[in-house]
């Protein structure tokens, strides 16, 4: 776990990205000195432990969240900001999976989770500069049949009417670049600003009565009926606890440590592009590309294009992250050749076997969600609100969500890693083959 947490960064310091030098970060939060009580402990202050806190704390429960770094620190201050429609998987994949009753219930889940973001921005005054639009850019000629009877199924069985459908030269006017098949916009999904979301999460939760304590890794979890949370400097003792750490949960739990794997993704911040960016998007909205690496990007409000692309498996992040991800960033933009790379950071979240979150009940009164798989803006804010719930009593969201298959990696602790590295590699050649 110490690895995780201090392998890449300094202690208590936000990355040195675009997102952190454009948000207002407010001072320190004090670490946990001594014992304290509370009727719930959370561990891990991204959007699903910060969304816990605020939403337990709205109820009137005593919640202490504990962060080993900043609230907001890890994937949630760092990703991609988009606020995407529906599950990991699609409907289709679920429908198979788990049935039509629990497909269904997974979509309506998931558009509660883009209203429930907009709406506590709204209620809190989180300033996160929500936008609407997020495109599918599709690499392969022979996928988009497929996608588009993916689109005519959410229209058909869904009544889901706000994607829109462009061929090859008309998305290339949207997007600024002709090198893909065609594409879609989703213009009930969106994107926004990851850290500012997340420090006003913090801010509502602590205003709402949730005890914040940075600084505050926890170094082991003694189950019991109750449960103490112990850090280097401090521990909670508390009948309930979330565990809401994602790529950073280590050693905490091996049952879910078994089936959430951490990998590393990166973002580059071009320099403001000025009059030349009018040719970059032309629509202010965030684009996916259909490569099983994927590749996304979005304008900032100040000119920049954000741009991410790059995986890594191992602890430590590479030397030159700028020029791991300007390669793809080159092969659809080229005519960004000479543009300078402002900023450079990268993040570790967390994936599962199959792409789909994991919710489990480690103890009887222990709940953990993660692994949302690059999905995670809504899903883990929503997280955080199931999870809530579910610690209240109110469970049927979490235990639709507890019933996605969850498969443990393959080569437990010991060989999860090598072999993720494996696949990872063999899909990364096909999507660098076009296959």
């Amino acid at each position: 776990m110490m690895d995780l947490l201090y392998a890449n960064d300094r202690a208590g310091h936000y990355p040195d990205s675009w997102y952190a030098a454009s948000a207002d970060i407010p001072a320190p939060r004090a670490p946990l000195r001594g014992e304290v009580a509370a009727d719930v402990c959370v561990i891990g202050g991204g959007y699903t432990g910060l969304s816990a806190a605020l939403h337990l704390a709205r109820a009137g429960l005593d919640v202490v969240l504990l962060e080993a770094h900043r609230a907001g620190f890890g994937a949630s201050g760092r990703n991609g900001g988009q606020v995407g429609s529906g599950q990991r998987q699609g409907q289709e994949w679920l429908e198979s999976h788990l049935g039509p009753d629990d497909a269904r219930h997974l979509w309506t889940l998931a558009e509660e989770a883009k209203d429930l973001v907009q709406d506590l921005c709204k209620t809190h005054g989180i300033d996160a500069g929500f936008r609407p639009g997020v495109a599918h850019a599709e690499w392969h000629k022979s996928n988009i049949s497929d996608h588009l009877k993916s689109v005519d199924h959410l229209r058909s069985l869904y009544n889901y009417d706000k994607i829109e459908i462009f061929n090859r030269p008309g998305f290339a006017d949207q997007i600024g670049s002709d090198v893909f098949h065609g594409g879609t916009i989703d213009w009930g999904a969106g994107h926004l600003h990851p850290l500012r979301l997340a420090l006003g999460l913090a801010r509502a939760a602590a205003d709402k009565g949730a005890r914040i304590f940075e600084g505050s890794p926890v170094t082991q979890i003694h189950k019991g009926a109750r449960v103490t949370v112990q850090t280097d400097s401090g521990r909670v003792v508390a009948p309930q606890v979330i565990l809401a750490c994602n790529g950073y949960l280590g050693g905490l739990d091996r049952q879910v440590a078994a089936r959430v794997m951490p990998i590393n993704n990166f973002i580059v911040a071009t320099e403001p592009l000025g009059d030349a960016g009018a040719a970059i998007l032309p629509q202010d909205i965030a684009v996916a590309d259909s490569n099983f690496v994927v590749n996304y990007w979005r304008r900032s409000a100040d000119g920049r294009l954000l741009f991410g692309g790059g995986e890594t498996y191992g602890y430590r992040f590479p030397k030159d992250i700028a020029a791991l991800v300007r390669k793809p960033m080159l092969s659809i933009y080229p005519q960004l050749s000479d543009a300078k790379i402002d900023y450079a950071w990268g993040g570790t979240l967390a994936i599962t076997l199959n792409r789909m979150p994991c919710f489990m009940r480690p103890a009887a009164n222990i709940l953990s969600a993660s692994g949302y798989s690059g999905h995670g803006v809504a899903m883990a804010t929503l997280a955080g609100r199931i999870l809530a719930d579910a610690t209240r009593g109110q469970a049927a969201d979490f235990d639709v969500m507890a019933r996605l298959p969850a498969r443990p990696f393959p080569g437990g602790g010991a060989l999860r890693h090598p072999l993720l590295v494996l696949a990872m590699t063999w899909y990364g050649l096909r999507d660098r083959l076009g296959v």
